[in-house]
């Protein structure tokens, strides 16, 4: 999923929490077939052996470095958490055209996922964070059933320490963007959704759950490119 037309920009994708790469295989597929090359941008904050360690700026850092690698244009597409890393790790990435956050946390500086909460981050920020108590719930619950299980199978561990990072700039304030506000979502409460959709350029609605791209791939593509084009 490499070749796509030149025309085009490059979509750097940026996983959640608790997720792999692996989990946009679906929709790069269908991105592939609408003439898109994507890029995945792997964060150190999710992964299994041994337990990960690494902070919300080690992510950006992941995503500024696939950015980098692109000769060209490039459309960065952040789900969930990786919103956080993507606002803080491409302020002044000029072939940056475009964020587009689905189901995301989008922060403005000086605020962390547990500031956007109303609470206090914890004095020991070691060890890994809980999935929610029932992921597929949470998570897939509009996904087709097999493809549900799947995605729950290859959940992995995150870290504490990268849901309490601080963004300092966000690259949102002088890169246009989009917000997809998920409206069936049973992670992300939509209303806050709506409230941090109001930092960016435009807003798109899904009307499904937290992870479109799995739920309706095909379909979620042709929105990206819809958001695209439509620039």
């Amino acid at each position: 999923m490499t070749d796509g037309n030149p025309d085009r920009p490059v979509i750097v994708l940026v996983h959640g929490a608790w997720h792999r790469p692996s989990t946009w295989d679906a929709t790069r597929a269908a991105l592939a077939g609408l003439g898109y090359e994507t890029r995945i941008a792997t964060l150190p904050s999710a992964g299994t052996d041994p337990s990960p360690t690494a902070s919300m700026y080690d992510d950006a850092e992941a995503i500024r470095r696939e950015v980098d690698a692109v000769d060209g244009p490039v459309v960065v597409l952040a789900h969930s958490y990786g919103g956080i890393p993507t606002a803080q790790g491409l302020t002044g990435a000029d072939n940056v055209t475009q964020l587009i956050f689905l189901s995301a946390y989008l922060l403005d500086d000086g605020e962390s996922m547990y500031s956007r909460h109303g609470m206090d981050a914890p004095a020991d920020t070691s060890g890994t964070f809980p999935l929610p108590e029932n992921p597929g719930l949470a998570l897939y619950h509009d996904v087709p059933e097999d493809v549900a299980t799947q995605a729950v199978a290859d959940l992995v561990e995150q870290s504490l320490l990268s849901f309490t990072g601080t963004v300092t700039r966000a690259a949102w304030h002088d890169i246009p963007s989009t917000y997809i506000v998920s409206e069936d979502d049973r992670s992300i409460p939509t209303a806050l959704q709506e409230v941090m959709a109001a930092h960016a350029t435009t807003t798109r609605r899904w009307a499904g759950g937290h992870s479109a791209f799995l739920a309706a791939p095909e379909r979620f593509a042709a929105l990206v490119d819809e958001i695209i084009r439509s620039r």
